[in-house]
């Protein structure tokens, strides 16, 4: 069975990944989503640009005859060229065992290996898992590099060099160049003293620590193939950046979704997931009884992420929003008795974070209201479209303003514009999901050189909806996206299928086709998205308004009591308030 430095790579990733893409049904499998496309178009380009600096030849054989690849890659290291392109070599890992015994066996000498001393991180033992004497490693490093040294060939050796598309110099890049470096020692006799890294940001070619990596390399291969070995695939865990490129993806969420996976409960990562399992957690009705400090000690929790879990899984198993940070009282009456016999000790406290009645300084709602979302090409480090929906609560009005960049040269422009609006509503508060926007306008104020006083009165007005919900409430809710917040509201795009990372490889295709229909999907999405915002703080504006009304009627005297407070202070605690309150 071959291993190739793929499988290592997304093996560190997702070990359930590696599994299927072995044993995995393909039917099974998602099409080529277009960011993912996308991605692999900009490595080739990447590629292409590096190579460009080399004078490589690259060995003559059809992709998948691997055998045919290594002995035309090895008579070229033979010939001593300089640097060879995608050359094949393959090594039987009974090898690279019989290798590394070798050389601890030399380092150590005989009295020490007599005596059984072994480092077992550095040197795995080969009888010790015969099973894997069936894997063979194929390494296809982008570039051999000829370097002056001893080898087989003669008075020169190679190094691998690989080129990579992230910015920076991953744990997994490294345990992939040291596993070139590892098959390579074997094919030309001689162990590389040094392996690089290609990038495309600042760092440009970086040098991996062969010492550090290759022992780790070997714990991880060692890993891969025990796995690989199991009847069943490894447990799933859904996570959002990591799972949306993979063509398990649909499998995987279908799986998830049946068994009501704890993954999917927002907040939970795989150190949590870890922690919770040893807990016997296992399930959201399991969590949503737990108590939470039992869970606040315990690596990657603290009081408030353990109590925002509880209640963030108690919102999904009643499938209704719940105010944070304390617990509502009906769900109080809900839960185990050691749950609430360990809240009542906070009974006063929580009684002070119950939301108070609106005095008439507070503000739900503004005459006129911005709803700002912005789309950038990371590549370029561009914000190319600016979208503003104008409300106008008194006129009854909604205007939607689209600031697009057509050509990157274009941004100063639609900045200009950008500014000019803003100055147009001096006074109304600027809603914006998540901190991008926020950046983006301290990016493009210091990038075109606008002054503080032009700029920062606009900040002032920036108003976080993703803050002001996620600091609120918890909602019944697999992530606190946008696209996930406002589809439980019932709120839907005009183009189901659009998302941010389609509009980069839609923005990166109309730079190249020059297709207006690419545009006018990308900025009808924008406008969606903006539509998607007022919709969330709406809700939120709304779901506080009732909260706020119930509490007048459920403790009166307390509500008084905090007007009365509220008039001569003229402020409440920010936790008594609407999440808009200034």
């Amino acid at each position: 069975m071959l291993i190739n430095a793929e499988l290592l790579l997304q093996f560190q990733r997702c070990k359930r990944r590696s599994y299927l893409d072995i044993h995995g049904d393909f039917s099974q499998t998602d099409a080529v989503n277009d960011l993912l496309l996308k991605l692999q178009q900009d490595k080739i380009v990447h590629q292409k640009s590096v190579l460009e600096q080399w004078n490589s030849r690259r060995p003559d054989y059809k992709l998948g005859d691997w055998q045919r690849g290594q002995t035309a890659t090895l008579e070229l290291m033979q010939q001593g060229v300089e640097c060879i392109y995608r050359g094949v070599l393959l090594a039987k890992y009974s090898e690279i065992q019989l290798q590394l015994t070798e050389t601890v066996e030399e380092e150590m000498g005989e009295d020490a290996v007599t005596r059984g001393v072994r480092d077992a991180e550095n040197c795995p033992v080969s009888s010790s898992y015969p099973q894997f004497d069936k894997y063979t490693l194929l390494s296809r490093p982008d570039l051999m590099v000829k370097l002056p040294g001893k080898s087989c060939f003669g008075d020169w050796m190679y190094v691998p060099v690989n080129i990579e598309l992230g910015k920076r110099p991953k744990q997994e890049y490294q345990v992939v160049a040291a596993f070139h470096a590892q098959v390579l020692a074997i094919a030309q006799q001689a162990e590389p003293q040094i392996a690089s890294l290609v990038l495309r940001g600042k760092e440009g070619h970086y040098s991996v620590d062969l010492m550090r990596w290759k022992p780790q390399m070997h714990n991880i291969l060692q890993e891969l193939m025990q796995t690989l070995e199991e009847v069943t695939a490894p447990d799933l865990f859904m996570s959002r950046q990591r799972c949306n490129l993979c063509h398990w993806y649909s499998s995987c969420y279908a799986i998830a979704q049946s068994q009501k996976h704890l993954s999917l409960v927002p907040g939970i990562t795989p150190v949590r997931y870890t922690q919770l399992q040893a807990l016997g957690i296992t399930t959201v009705e399991s969590l949503a009884q737990a108590n939470p400090t039992a869970l606040e000690n315990l690596p990657g929790f603290d009081s408030e992420v353990a109590c925002k879990l509880v209640l963030q899984a108690q919102s999904v198993l009643q499938n209704r929003p719940l105010i944070l940070p304390y617990l509502p009282v009906s769900l109080y009456h809900s839960t185990t008795s050691v749950v609430r016999d360990d809240l009542e000790s906070h009974s006063q406290e929580q009684q002070k974070l119950l939301p108070t009645p609106l005095t008439q300084n507070n503000k739900f709602t503004t005459p006129i209201e911005l709803y700002f979302d912005i789309e950038a090409q990371p590549d370029l480090n561009l914000d190319y479209l600016l979208g503003i929906l104008v409300v106008d609560r008194q006129a009854n009005t909604e205007n939607f303003y689209s600031l697009l960049a057509e050509k990157p040269e274009d941004e100063e422009l639609i900045w200009q514009q950008f500014l000019d609006l803003m100055w147009q509503y001096p006074d109304a508060p600027i809603y914006h999901f998540c901190v991008y926007e926020s950046d983006a306008v301290k990016r493009l104020a210091k990038l075109y050189r606008t002054s503080h006083a032009s700029v920062q009165p606009i900040l002032n007005r920036f108003v976080d909806i993703y803050e002001k919900l996620t600091q609120s409430v918890a909602l019944p809710v697999e992530s606190y996206a946008l696209k996930a917040i406002a589809r439980w509201l019932g709120f839907e795009w005009r183009d189901p299928e659009a998302s941010g990372a389609k509009c980069i490889y839609w923005y990166d295709q109309w730079l190249k086709t020059g297709d207006r229909n690419l545009l006018e999907i990308i900025q009808r999405y924008n406008e969606d998205d903006c539509r998607a915002t007022r919709n969330v703080k709406d809700w939120l504006t709304k779901f506080f308004q009732e909260e706020l009304k119930t509490q007048e009627l459920e403790y009166p005297s307390q509500n008084t009591q905090n007007s009365r407070s509220a008039t001569k202070n003229q402020a409440l605690n920010p936790h008594t308030l609407s999440p808009f309150h200034p």
